[in-house]
């Protein structure tokens, strides 16, 4: 229940996609602002026509910020006013702050991806780093490291060569971290996994209800490594079960959700998010 009454006055946050009946969003941030005691509602809107959406959230005064998620986070930086250049340079945003009609585009999935690593004891600085796709989520995690932290080396393996090309382009372009981009097989696997420190999932490769396959056999992991893997259901993927049945330290993907979502509140509202209410929000849905 809110603890405050729904008013004139009340700011309104949004996530916006198509579709977007699965999303946590709602829940997590309402407990938030609940948890503490703001004049804030979030809600979902399924929106197709995103130029419209975004000259009505220009248009009204209380919307205060929204959440941007599949299929419009690339579309969505042609109809906003500011980008901070990290964000520009990925190519995607997934969150907008309405500053008195003008509105600001940024991205928290990268930031959200690096706290979880560092939060989980990964060393990102010297270290060689693998990441399994190059969509957008692999692009924002990828940007971030090399803009922010200081590792030796990213590998990038994608089916998808154009796509896998065009973000290793884009990295070696805008950043001084030495790229290397390699078409996933099994035999570029293996040598890729003989080297990596860091390995990251940015595939969708073991997402409920498709649970019980990895891309990486457990053969392949050595000791010292950490595997970080962006989805968060189920909360310990394949990948992450396997790779703690050889010791390794591993990271879930719902401390990224948790981190991009606890980001995005404390732009929209100005105050430091409650972390620990957003978590416990999202584990309960998740049946943990």
């Amino acid at each position: 229940m809110r603890n405050n009454a729904i008013s004139p006055a009340t700011q309104l946050c949004a996530v916006i996609g198509n579709p977007v009946g699965h999303s946590l969003s709602p829940a997590l941030h309402n407990a938030a602002f609940d948890a503490l005691n703001l004049d804030f509602v979030y809600v979902a809107f399924r929106v197709e026509d995103l130029k419209s959406a975004l000259a009505g959230m220009r248009a009204l005064h209380n919307f205060r910020g929204m959440s941007v998620t599949i299929p419009h986070k690339i579309e969505a930086m042609a109809w906003v006013d500011e980008i901070p250049e990290v964000d520009r340079a990925i190519g995607s945003i997934n969150t907008i702050i309405n500053e008195n009609g003008r509105l600001i585009g940024l991205g928290t999935d990268g930031p959200g991806a690096l706290k979880a690593l560092l939060d989980g004891g990964a060393e990102i600085d010297g270290k060689n780093i693998l990441m399994l796709g190059a969509g957008g989520a692999a692009r924002a995690i990828a940007f971030t490291l090399a803009m922010q932290a200081r590792p030796a080396k990213i590998t990038i393996m994608d089916i998808n060569e154009a796509m896998l090309q065009g973000l290793a382009n884009d990295l070696t372009k805008g950043t001084s971290t030495p790229i290397e981009p390699a078409v996933l097989n099994e035999s570029s696997l293996a040598k890729a996994m003989a080297e990596a420190d860091v390995i990251i999932n940015c595939t969708p490769i073991g997402m409920h209800p498709k649970e019980d396959v990895s891309l990486v056999p457990v053969e392949l992991f050595r000791p010292g490594q950490v595997v970080f893997d962006i989805v968060y259901n189920p909360l310990e993927t394949k990948l992450l079960a396997d790779a703690r049945s050889r010791g390794l330290r591993v990271i879930s993907g719902v401390e990224m959700f948790i981190n991009q979502a606890v980001l995005q509140f404390e732009r929209f509202t100005g105050q430091e998010a409650p972390v620990e209410v957003m978590r416990r929000v999202v584990l309960e849905r998740l049946g943990a």
